[in-house]
């Protein structure tokens, strides 16, 4: 037994890089390629180097030229070469060239795998940080198909052989991650940074497929993503699969829209509905280059402490449905928003938001963090190409509605908000509902949870209907509980 000592704590003994790859070294059936390109050969360097390779890696290869890469792989429909549909051909490829050359029945026990990675690491000029696409195709037995599992990464040191040596760690991690911790893929995602800083570089897209994680929703792990602050945000489509924030932002108009959507209701989707049509008319908006993102922040997910991530895929699947791309941050504020945004795109941007939302983005409390206080943040907030677009809010008690025209902010703001509403930076949503301007997300949510009747005239028909067949926010059991007590 090992020596343990008076006042000893408990704690988890990470191994070292090497013990990692020698791990994998050492076990006799996987067995696979390594495909690295744009960035040396960082992650197979790593096995060599520590001992035992000759029964794990079957090739190891860097098809750095552009020409001979398209000769191996084909050439992509744009051109491009790091991109997720490039690291998908070079897995798929490897794989088969295995599957063709090793026997199965002289190697029944054999458990292939193909590692590769495609990026793009810091320009000369150290303006562009790079970035790029890190996957892995594996079995974890041999009768079954291949797991995948697909990651991007966004470097964040400014020396291209930190960024090299730092993406053969993560590739150790990932690889380790795949055999050892599948059945745990919260745990994988954060033992991807064994031995990483999350100041060297960022993963701000993963999805797992394959066998093993039939079970694992990719929209839950990009909020492990944010949660564990590996990324900013991250974005999801509505087919439930992680999508690249640059490859659905870049260069596009972009409308926004924050809530805790808990759930949808029509207030929302008139929101949505009525800011869209406005935004479409702006002279700088292509209706047909034009993303509409509906946010969560962190903040609205700890709405009751700690997340709920249940109730954080019932909202997920409700958007989904509805056929809405749904972004998960960690902004608070709106500039920071805008900030993300800009990373992408220079183009016409709007934020649809209620009357307190505005109230709030004008309340200095949320910029003493900022040395310029909230004038530094609406420097970046405004002064890109953008636009609010404002939806009214009525007064439960005395039935007035609130608009841009007699809004009240505190009197030390009162003259910057005049300057930016006759700039036109804010635009009134004049075309609304006026029947559903008593709606609040959190009476209907009450509602739902004390199974109470009348809620579902307040939502949209397939979001209610989806909350019923799909059990969302416990709507049955307590119901039946209600039911059950009266």
């Amino acid at each position: 037994m090992p020596i343990t000592i008076m006042g000893d704590k408990e704690f988890e003994n990470v191994p070292s890089i090497k013990s990692k790859a020698l791990r994998i070294n050492l076990n006799e059936n996987i067995y696979g390629t390594f495909s690295e390109i744009g960035a040396g050969q960082e992650t197979v360097r790593n096995f060599f180097r520590a001992g035992g390779a000759s029964g794990t890696i079957a090739k190891a290869m860097s098809a750095y030229d552009k020409d001979f890469s398209d000769a191996i792989y084909g050439v992509e429909d744009d051109r491009r070469y790091v991109t997720e549909a490039r690291l998908k051909k070079m897995l798929s490829h490897e794989i088969n060239l295995i599957e063709e050359r090793i026997s199965r029945e002289k190697h029944p026990n054999k458990l292939f795998f193909s590692y590769a990675n495609t990026v793009a690491t810091i320009d000369f000029a150290k303006k562009y940080k790079g970035h790029g696409w890190v996957g892995i195709k594996y079995q974890v037995r041999p009768e079954e198909e291949y797991n995948e599992i697909i990651l991007h990464v966004r470097f964040h040191e400014n020396d291209a052989r930190h960024q090299q040596n730092t993406l053969g760690i993560l590739g150790v991690n990932l690889i380790y991650g795949a055999y050892y911790k599948y059945d745990n893929p919260k745990k994988l995602l954060r033992y991807l940074y064994d031995h990483i800083d999350k100041d060297q570089i960022e993963i701000d897209t993963i999805n797992f497929s394959g066998p093993r994680f039939e079970k694992v929703d990719n929209r839950l792990m990009s909020l492990q993503l944010v949660k564990n602050g590996m990324t900013e945000a991250v974005m999801f489509g509505p087919d439930g699969n992680n999508v690249l924030p640059a490859k659905i932002l870049y260069k596009k108009n972009i409308l926004a829209l924050r809530g805790s959507f808990r759930p949808v209701t029509k207030v929302n989707m008139d929101m949505y509905e009525r800011s869209k049509e406005l935004f479409f008319k702006e002279s700088k908006v292509d209706k047909d280059n034009t993303e509409v993102i509906f946010e969560i922040t962190l903040s609205n997910l700890r709405a009751e402490g700690e997340i709920d991530e249940r109730d954080f895929m019932d909202r997920a699947e409700l958007l989904c449905s509805l056929g809405q791309t749904v972004m998960i941050s960690n902004f608070q504020e709106y500039y920071r928003v805008v900030e993300y945004f800009s990373r992408y795109s220079k183009q016409r941007m709007g934020l649809t938001m209620g009357v307190n939302n505005l109230i709030d983005v004008f309340d200095e409390k949320y910029y003493r963090h900022l040395s310029g206080g909230i004038l530094e943040a609406f420097g970046k907030l405004f002064f890109k190409d953008l636009k609010v677009y404002l939806y009214p809010l009525k007064d439960p008690e005395t039935g007035e509605v609130t608009t841009s025209e007699n809004l009240k902010v505190h009197p030390r703001m009162k003259e910057l908000y005049k300057f930016f509403k006759y700039n036109g930076r804010v635009e009134d949503i004049t075309e609304f509902n006026p029947n559903i301007l008593d709606v609040y997300s959190r009476e209907i949510l009450q509602m739902i949870q004390e199974g109470k009747e009348g809620w579902e005239d307040m939502l949209p028909e397939k979001t209610t209907q989806m909350i019923k067949e799909h059990n969302l926010f416990n709507y049955k059991e307590n119901k039946k509980k209600a039911q059950t007590e009266a």
